[in-house]
């Protein structure tokens, strides 16, 4: 007895251990095709990302690489961005949204906010979290409102939208990978799929002749309309664009029952509460 207790100690201990905390070793090796630029972000979110969730505090303790990554973005000139294919230039600039999401969040936690519009730990208790903080990239000083709608809009893809962390439980999943030129689109049609898989996204609720649907879609209704609404089929015509646009996006994806249920178009659709707590691991 007096050799095993030790060892069972040891063994607890070490078990602990692996399980408590986001250790690099559980980390698998950067895939072959990740930018050159985005590799050590790559191996920050593998490192640190969990099924969306982010360890918040354990980034911000071990911040020095993430830090470094974040002034490589800053680095990039408008002039070298241009000279890149338009996917390798709309996936920096995903990456670069997603990164400094995350730099505003440790920059300021724990967050405690005292907002009774937002959860206390939310992202939005941060003052002028996205529409007024700037970040350096591509030879400019850019709020994330303004890479969102102004830069990453103008590609027009609606699915790139789907790909931006916000920080919170409410909106599409952080992936615990970087976005790369060679496999941008097959990554953001995941994005587009994971629409019918979660109902803080899309919920068919064919009980209730509805369409529940995150405000994404309304806060960047322009976007999502001008790349979508006329892909919607035939038999959504006399929907709304932005219906459509929704419409567009789901209509391949979804089980035959709920395809069948929207086809019959008698449905009402409506945004429902976006969920601003904060995606946080820690402690969990």
């Amino acid at each position: 007895m007096k050799l095993f207790v030790p060892t069972l100690l040891i063994a607890l201990a070490v078990n602990a251990a692996v399980f408590s905390a986001p250790a690099a070793q559980l980390s698998g090796p950067t895939p072959a095709d990740v930018d050159a630029l985005h590799r050590p972000y790559d191996e920050i979110l593998d490192t640190y990302v969990r099924d969306g969730l982010v360890y918040y505090n354990a980034l911000r303790i071990e911040r020095a690489k993430f830090d470094r990554y974040v002034t490589a973005l800053g680095e990039v000139s408008a002039d070298t961005l241009k000279s890149w294919p338009p996917d390798r230039q709309l996936a920096y600039w995903i990456n670069a949204y997603n990164a400094f999401v995350l730099r505003t969040v440790i920059d300021n936690y724990p967050i405690r906010g005292k907002s009774p519009d937002y959860p206390a730990n939310s992202i939005r208790q941060i003052p002028g979290s996205f529409e007024r903080r700037q970040f350096r990239a591509g030879g400019r000083m850019l709020t994330l409102d303004a890479i969102e709608k102004d830069v990453i809009g103008e590609f027009n893809d609606a699915r790139a939208l789907l790909a931006l962390g916000r920080g919170a439980m409410g909106g599409p999943r952080l992936k615990s990978e970087s976005y790369v030129t060679a496999r941008l689109d097959s990554q953001l049609q995941r994005m587009a799929t994971e629409l019918v898989e979660s109902r803080e996204l899309v919920f068919v609720d064919i009980a209730n002749e509805r369409l529940s649907v995150n405000p994404i879609f309304s806060w960047r209704e322009p976007i999502f309309t001008k790349s979508l609404a006329d892909r919607a089929p035939a038999v959504y015509a006399a929907r709304s664009p932005i219906e459509r646009s929704v419409l567009a996006l789901i209509d391949p994806l979804l089980v035959p029952n709920e395809a069948e249920f929207l086809r019959k178009n008698t449905f009402h659709m409506a945004f429902h509460d976006f969920d601003w707590k904060l995606n946080d691991l820690t402690g969990r």
